[in-house]
């Protein structure tokens, strides 16, 4: 069996492909990516051995009615060469994890009379997976309340699979993670992360509990940047040489399951797989929604775990405020607190989403 994954933009859309292609390849399917020629998917995939096609595919302003017009012609160029590849490979499912590249990609599928499958990872569904998801054979989500977009039979082919972890993450370790960061297994360690850009008023915050953090002779703080930021927080930092010892600086970690299983909390955005990743791991967590994601998205998503037990939430307008150093340094603190949250992490189920996800894919296929 051939199942096709496509997915584009940012790594929230191709993480959680990537996860179901372990699934499906522990099961004995072929899998094939398409995305976007120069798209984070398509080293994401080569990265991952998964064998890649890219189509282009681009967005529009709905204010400028010549990029509608521009976005269009090129889904439709992209559907006819996804078609054509389709004759020549096979696949006996598709599956669009979000991002424009997956319209043309599930318009060739169902074309063909190739089913799809649409997995969305946010708490709203984006437009892509939103129209696709009216002819899906499946729609599977992450969180209930995405389907509220759907309607007429759309709804009635909804599965709450949850979003699926990377393997590399699930078998993490805290001393995989100590080791690699040079932590000492006794010390507190906070993690600081606001994705690949950065996150500017994150950064700034954290800065400015430089000095109640380092007070803390056994605090140790991981600090994931983002690679426009990292010149300015370092300079702003102005870190002495014992300060640089416990303050880790970074422009970007590609081992960032093993960087949650090594810390104490973690400060983040509220993406879907940062958030996933955080609740498989189990770690307490203070979470700044970026304030532009599409609908709030991202501040719907977070409020998934705080009500479950495991997360604060701090709106960006407010990080700088006294609730974000209240929230930071009470659970570098109170070991109590943060045993409490990880406990109700740990309670909650998704841990089998990907098991879950495919065996959605495997019975559209059939």
């Amino acid at each position: 069996m051939r199942a096709v994954l496509s997915g584009g933009g940012t790594a929230g859309h191709i993480n959680p492909a990537l996860a179901l292609a372990e699934e499906l390849s522990a099961r004995g399917w072929e899998v094939l990516f398409a995305g976007t020629p120069t798209g984070v998917e398509a080293k994401l995939a080569e990265q991952a051995g998964i064998p890649f096609t890219g189509f282009a595919a681009s967005g529009f302003n709905r204010r400028k009615p010549a990029s509608l017009l521009r976005g269009v012609a090129t889904i439709q160029k992209s559907t006819g060469a996804a078609k054509r590849w389709f004759s020549e490979v096979e696949p006996d499912v598709v599956v669009a994890f979000g991002g424009y590249v997956c319209v043309p990609v599930g318009r060739a599928a169902e074309a063909l009379g190739i089913p799809v499958v649409v997995h969305e990872q946010n708490s709203v569904m984006g437009m892509a997976n939103r129209y696709l998801a009216r002819r899906a054979a499946a729609v599977c989500l992450t969180y209930e309340q995405a389907a509220s977009a759907l309607e007429g039979p759309a709804r009635q082919r909804v599965i709450v699979t949850g979003n699926p972890v990377r393997s590399s993450v699930l078998s993490a370790t805290r001393e995989e993670g100590r080791a690699l960061l040079g932590v000492p297994d006794d010390a507190r360690l906070l993690l600081v992360t606001g994705g690949s850009l950065g996150a500017r008023h994150v950064n700034q915050a954290v800065m400015a509990l430089k000095d109640e953090l380092m007070a803390r002779p056994d605090v140790y703080v991981a600090h994931v940047t983002g690679r426009r930021e990292y010149d300015a927080v370092r300079a702003g930092l102005a870190l002495t040489p014992e300060e640089q010892r416990r303050w880790l600086l970074f422009d970007y970690q590609d081992r960032m399951g093993a960087c949650m299983a090594a810390c104490d909390a973690i400060v983040s955005r509220a993406g879907a797989s940062s958030l996933a990743e955080i609740a498989a791991l189990a770690v307490p967590a203070v979470l700044v929604p970026f304030p532009a994601a599409t609908e709030d998205h991202q501040t719907v998503n977070a409020r998934a775990l705080v009500e479950a037990g495991y997360a604060f939430l701090v709106p960006d307008a407010e990080v700088e405020g006294p609730a974000f150093a209240e929230h930071v340094l009470a659970l570098l603190d109170d070991a109590q607190l943060r045993e409490r949250m990880r406990q109700a992490a740990r309670a909650q189920e998704g841990g089998d989403a990907a098991a879950k996800l495919a065996d959605a894919v495997m019975a559209a296929a059939r």
